[in-house]
């Protein structure tokens, strides 16, 4: 009876083991039970709680591993206990059980880091709970490939360390329920020092934008990556090179990164994972590459990347926001509607519907419906980004500032590494008025990204309106480098080189100011109000007739413009007297006409510049949760 012992517990681990893989949960608990009630192994135990966790049991499997008082004895057990619990909304007891302390012993920094390069459980680290995680420590690993004989000591060591990792990451989970957000980052920063393969604390500090762009480079430089080695393979396969799994993950999170910071990186490892891995047609690689497009105001290269993504799988949910964000730009309204429908029948437990909704009555200028299902969708997650800056965008449209401000703040706060909150703060309070309060909250965007072109462009305008008009040339000329070296779409910054047109005619650089409003027109900004602006450097320059040409042509366009008629008469009226005297008189050199034309038109322009603001806020587009893309002018004319 004894000799069989052994080979009933192995064939009932491997019914067990059958039935988990099937999601057959009661025929494994079930079998579990028994081989429990035989063996009183603590393996055996932890399985049998796995089993529960994935069932949804939680409490079961929390009450298993304390009865069987393995919380303290073992990392696994305790990191499941704490998953447990945070399943169960205790985070509070998660976080006594986890400790507040990392194992700093344990960073990459320690010598002892690379003990463990031998080991083929990775699969099996934290995050999922379930039964792949068991087998790290209910399976011996293999011996080193170099023929040591401490195999087992060092797998038990390798795995013990990705618990940990997890371990950090639950606390990271913990501290930003707990709205602690600081504490959070540190402690997924604090898992990827421990184990930089733990994905899911990666996939929180970028995903809800707890790093700046300058932020994220510099810890990526820290990060060990030459500790990932391969699993030893058998030997009649070719060894791998050892840093090329080290580069494999590198470029995987490089393409997760902000697209302000280093896009050339970007590229690079987006080229390699698709030529060298076969990786050009998976969906994170592409929404990626959307990702950079949308920067660079590409909407609809992008918009055919995510359409794609779609295509293989409608219910991608991560690619919605890109995707929506395209089509509220394009204007699709009819498609966003279609979305929107099926995506209330068929996952209305999704915060990604009820985004899709609330785009649509955005687009359609149902600013109230919007709002609310925003708000829903915010609700159903609490960091999902684009329902916060949509919530806010509401505000802004029906200029309620006040309360935009509130929204805007609430958004930084909960994605501390994002400069866009602040962008929006400062665009609101130049929009009240309060240049000092504005420039303030686009310095703190500056700080945390100089690489946006939005950001500068809102910079130029604010100290454009200070009279700063050499720093203001200075920032609008920047913002248009910038966007040039980014590859991004001309059109979408004829605003910007508008306002520097704009700024350099103020500084009476008028051969400068020709030049950016003959850009803006070949890239086609026909406005009747460039048409005024070079009509006016040309009375300027004393050059009547050539005013003539152009205010023609403004008047072609919008034959009720005030400026254009009162300048073309003045043009008209110079014009004639040049040629019964031989001279000309350019405006501000008369005794009254001149001066109050020039005055004119300057308080013309800054009529504009509110009714321009106002468009703005109702055409601002939806900010999406990876952070990345609002893109709107602020307008000086």
């Amino acid at each position: 009876m004894g000799s069989s012992q052994p080979r009933m517990e192995r064939f009932l681990r491997e019914w067990r083991q059958d039935a988990l893989n099937k999601a057959q949960y009661d025929s494994a608990i079930f079998i579990g039970d028994k081989l429990l009630a035989m063996t009183k192994d603590d393996n055996d135990a932890f399985w049998l709680a796995q089993v529960h966790f994935a069932a949804g049991n939680f409490t079961r499997a929390q009450t298993l591993l304390a009865k069987q008082n393995l919380i303290t004895s073992n990392p696994s057990c305790r990191y499941l206990a704490a998953h447990c619990l945070i399943r169960q909304n205790h985070f509070g007891d998660a976080l006594a059980l986890l400790g507040e302390r990392s194992p700093s012993h344990l960073f990459a920094s320690n010598p002892k880091r690379n003990t463990g390069r031998g080991n083929t459980g990775r699969a099996a680290a934290a995050g999922s709970g379930r039964a792949g995680a068991a087998k790290a420590s209910h399976q011996p690993e293999r011996q080193d490939r170099r023929g040591g004989g401490g195999g087992d000591a060092i797998g038990e060591e390798s795995s013990n360390r990705r618990y940990e990792a997890a371990m950090c990451y639950l606390r990271g989970l913990c501290y930003a329920k707990q709205n602690a957000f600081d504490r959070a980052k540190e402690a997924y920063k604090d898992a990827l020092r421990i184990d930089v393969q733990c994905f899911e604390a990666f996939s929180q500090l970028v995903k809800n934008s707890l790093m700046s762009p300058d932020e994220e480079d510099e810890f990526m430089q820290s990060l060990e990556f030459v500790s990932i080695r391969a699993p030893a393979g058998d030997d009649n396969e070719p060894d791998m090179d050892d840093e090329e799994p080290a580069d494999y993950v590198r470029m995987l999170y490089q393409t997760q990164l902000s697209k302000y910071r280093n896009p050339r990186a970007f590229n690079t490892a987006i080229e390699s994972l698709s030529t060298h891995y076969g990786l050009s047609r998976n969906a994170d690689i592409l929404l990626a590459k959307a990702d950079l497009l949308y920067t660079q105001c590409r909407f609809k290269d992008a918009l055919s990347i995510t359409e794609s993504v779609l295509e293989d799988d409608k219910y991608n949910f991560a690619a919605y926001p890109v995707h929506l964000a395209c089509l509220y730009e394009l204007r699709k309204t009819n498609v966003l509607f279609l979305i929107a429908h099926e995506l209330a029948d068929t996952h209305p437990d999704e915060p990604s519907t009820w985004l899709a909704v609330g785009i649509y009555y955005f687009a359609t200028s149902k600013i109230a419906d919007a709002r609310r299902y925003f708000s829903k969708a915010s609700m159903m997650d609490a960091n999902f980004g684009p329902a916060w800056i949509g919530f806010a965008h509401t505000f802004a449209a029906e200029g309620e500032h006040d309360q935009a401000v509130t929204a805007y703040s609430t958004a930084a706060r909960l994605f501390t590494g994002t400069h866009l909150p602040q962008v929006f703060l400062g665009m609101q309070n130049h929009a009240m008025n309060n240049m000092t309060a504005a420039e303030e909250f686009l310095k703190t965007a500056y700080a945390l990204c100089r690489t946006d072109p939005l950001l500068l462009n809102e910079m130029g305008i604010v100290l454009y309106h200070q009279d700063r008009l050499k720093d203001a040339a200075k920032m609008f000329a920047q913002a248009l480098r910038i966007a040039d070296d980014m590859d991004s779409d001309p059109h979408a910054w004829l605003g910007a080189r508008t306002n520097l047109a704009h700024t350099y005619r103020r500084l009476r650089l008028y051969d400068d100011a020709l030049r950016e409003f003959d850009a803006v027109l070949r890239d086609g900004g026909k406005d009747a109000a460039v048409f005024s602006a070079k009509g006016l450097i040309f009375l300027e320059k004393r050059m009547p007739d050539e005013a003539v040409r152009v205010l023609h042509e403004a008047l072609a366009m919008y034959p009720q413009d005030p400026i254009a008629t009162e300048l073309l008469n003045k043009a008209l009226a110079e014009s004639s007297t040049a040629d019964d005297f031989g001279l000309g008189l350019g405006v501000g050199e008369g005794e009254d006409g001149a001066d109050l034309d020039f005055e004119r038109f300057e308080e013309e322009l800054g009529e504009r510049k509110f009714a321009a603001k106002a468009r703005l806020e109702r055409k601002v587009c939806i900010w999406w949760c990876k952070k990345r893309g609002f893109w709107g002018f602020g307008d000086i004319t």
